[in-house]
């Protein structure tokens, strides 16, 4: 793999390792500790800075389940196993949302695939798929969205990501990634807001593919 550039933010991290990321961002999250060791000390780093804090925590401070989560997180220091499929690329957390079993690719167009891992109230998580030098529909957002690379690389007006770099995107960035031509682009993405399209067939499409 290549170096790492683009990180999770410290903001990102601390509510990793507390347990207060919602599942779609932990799960991301959780993947890009597994590829990126740099992240992976920042977030032991956070957890033992936590762990001599945690006597001053009350339990009228925390949320309910709040405090069982940052324990566990403060007990496990070990980075996630990573757990391959046929491809090899998918990390642990992956697998566990792909429940052990490869991605059932649902066809968007222009050769463009996903598959849903989760959708709810707290947002949703998907993989896709890009053939080389593909784009995918300009949009804007309506809220957070972390993109993670797993396999071949993108690039947008933020710049180029390779694997095991994470893309930031809130409701300021309005972009158009166009994969690389290399390989396919396989990434793993997180949002808590639909995405908002420029044009009129995504924004169409958009209820039936829940983008």
């Amino acid at each position: 793999m290549t170096a790492i550039t683009h990180h999770i933010s410290d903001a990102l991290l601390d509510a990793c390792v507390t347990g207060s990321l919602p599942h779609p961002f932990a799960v991301v999250a959780a993947a890009h500790l597994s590829l990126c060791d740099t992240c992976r000390a920042r977030a032991e780093a956070a957890e033992m800075l936590g762990g001599s804090l945690l006597d001053r925590i009350t339990p009228a401070t925390l949320s309910p389940g709040a405090q069982d989560r940052l324990l566990a997180a403060l007990d496990d220091n070990a980075p996630p196993p990573l757990q391959a499929t046929a491809s090899g690329i998918f990390p642990a957390p992956v697998m566990q949302a792909l429940g052990g079993q490869p991605p059932k690719w649902r066809m968007l167009g222009g050769g463009i695939r996903q598959q849903i891992l989760s959708a709810d109230s707290e947002g949703s998580l998907r993989l896709l798929y890009i053939p080389p030098g593909r784009a995918v529909p300009a949009h804007s957002h309506g809220g957070l969205e972390l993109t993670l690379v797993l396999q071949g690389s993108f690039a947008d007006s933020e710049g180029r990501f390779g694997p095991g770099d994470v893309e930031t995107a809130h409701d300021e960035i309005d972009h158009q990634p166009v994969a690389g031509p290399d390989a396919p682009c396989i990434c793993l993405a997180a949002t808590d807001a639909p995405l908002r399209f420029r044009a009129l067939i995504p924004r169409l499409l958009q209820p039936l593919f829940r983008i």
